[in-house]
């Protein structure tokens, strides 16, 4: 049967990655799969420095959204997928890949997950993570000068000119088809424990439906 497939937006630094990682931990009965629509961001190895700085990466474009579809397809088949390394140093698809086996429930975070209406249609339970602009541009300062290797300015810089605008644009917009919005992001466990509960109901409903259906035949099983 097709997996559970859980999508979580919001805007940068809302607390979704901590949302997808806690959802996870309250299904230990199930095994689940994350996805990282960043993972999934367009080569830029051919541009110059000077062209980098003109890239919008906060617009939809940015996005390998058929190969991110194509990948939610595959699990939904039952079928392993090689998803993408992006280095964020070079701006360029590493060479590597990441193995995500099927499995009962697939976790997917971004903060155009919804505003895309092909991925958005493969997830079952829909996620906006929301917080304030405040708290969200503290944690993308800290997130981008120590793990991005980027800059205070450019961080700053980057938010004013495209991260802001975009957000307003595509990310706020998007939180209209969300089934489950989470205001405080991965400090709510009220909301948390919601979304496990609406991702448990389903999976036992899934496993009655399995337990319902008569074994297959074998096809070379003879007849009486």
């Amino acid at each position: 049967m097709k997996p559970l497939i859980i999508g979580i937006a919001g805007g940068t630094g809302s607390g979704k990655s901590t949302v997808a990682r806690k959802v996870a931990e309250a299904l230990p009965d199930a095994s689940v799969a994350f996805l990282e629509m960043d993972a999934y961001y367009r080569d830029f190895r051919h541009l110059t420095l000077q062209q980098l700085h003109h890239v919008n990466w906060d617009h939809p474009d940015a996005f390998d959204v058929e190969l991110l579809s194509a990948h939610l397809e595959g699990l939904n088949r039952g079928e392993a997928v090689d998803m993408p390394v992006y280095e964020f140093a070079t701006h360029s698809r590493s060479t590597r890949t990441r193995r995500i086996a099927p499995a009962d429930v697939v976790v997917i975070d971004g903060i155009l997950l919804l505003s895309d209406p092909n991925v958005r249609a493969q997830c079952d339970v829909k996620v906006f993570v929301d917080a304030d602009p405040d708290i969200r541009l503290i944690r993308r300062i800290r997130r981008d000068t120590a793990v991005r290797g980027r800059t205070l300015e450019s961080v700053l810089d980057q938010y004013l000119t495209t991260v802001q605008p975009m957000h307003l644009q595509f990310v706020e917009p998007s939180k209209r088809y969300a089934d489950v919005i989470v205001p405080r992001g991965g400090s709510n466990t009220v909301a948390i424990e919601m979304i496990v509960a609406k991702i448990q109901r389903r999976l036992q409903a899934r496993a009655s439906l399995r337990a319902q259906q008569p074994d297959a035949v074998p096809a070379d099983a003879g007849t009486l």
